[in-house]
């Protein structure tokens, strides 16, 4: 089966880019199962009910989140009434799951898991032992495993992929909103990339306009962060796993890039 996992779709521009070509990539790709970080996409700082429904309503199957998915008030409550939006399950006391079981195409039975870095970022718990936890909970005729690991370091995600190479199909981070490129298959089996990239505007500093980034580091003031608009991209990866042994196949960079 094939995996499509859109990387950070921040603000408008992303949401635009993804409704443009995301039924286009399913369909040349083959496509049985479509991901998304989604914690950026409303305004580049959380997300809302209705943009969440809008991406599900355009063809993502899974939506994760990480340290900027309660940004917005309102998705607190909606967050428990919709399984298919995660938000990070090493969050101690947090609405919603961080971790969703669907089916792709054809009928095939999916974990999707979301979990957030510790390193430079909140002191919450442990991603590692809480995805023991995860896998431990699941069904064994489970074998498609992906996870989406929110962090900023790059050691904290190679540290996870290695010590979960084998026991997950794909292990694939986010956060950063710059593309890597070590894309490759582990020993166990585990399809990795240090960071999927961002889906939005690359003529800024990670989304936002440059000017206010760098006039916050001239001058280390508050400044109102507003997401750009120019050189929108779709930075994806397409995994292939073998459904029988929940075993990555292939994974590939895909990318689009808008006007």
């Amino acid at each position: 089966m094939r995996i499509l996992f859109v990387g950070d779709i921040f603000a408008s521009p992303g949401r635009r880019i993804a409704a443009d070509h995301l039924q286009d990539i399913r369909k040349t790709h083959s496509i049985d199962l479509a991901i998304a970080n989604a914690e950026n996409s409303a305004g580049g700082f959380g997300i809302t009910p209705q943009v969440a429904q809008d991406l599900l309503a355009m063809g993502f199957d899974v939506l994760t989140g990480g340290n900027h998915s309660f940004d917005k008030r309102e998705i607190y409550d909606y967050m428990d009434r919709q399984p298919l939006l995660l938000r990070p399950a090493n969050l101690p006391a947090a609405p919603g799951k961080g971790l969703a079981v669907v089916h792709a195409r054809g009928g095939i039975p999916c974990a999707v898991l979301n979990l957030q870095g510790r390193t430079f970022m909140a002191s919450i718990d442990c991603p590692f032992r809480k995805a023991d936890e995860l896998l431990a909970s699941l069904d064994a005729s489970i074998k498609v495993r992906f996870v989406d690991f929110h962090a900023e370091v790059t050691s904290e995600k190679m540290a996870l992929s290695w010590y979960l190479d084998g026991r997950v199909s794909a292990l694939i981070g986010t956060h950063t909103h710059i593309p890597t490129a070590d894309t490759r298959i582990l020993p166990g089996g585990t399809a990795y990339q240090t960071d999927v990239g961002m889906t939005g505007p690359y003529d800024s500093i990670i989304g936002v306009e440059k000017q206010a980034i760098i006039n916050r580091f001239l001058t280390g003031l508050p400044a109102r962060m507003e997401a750009a608009k120019k050189m929108v991209e779709l930075h994806s990866v397409i995994v292939d796993v073998d459904e029988h042994t929940g075993k990555a196949r292939s994974i590939e960079r895909h990318t689009v890039r808008g006007d």
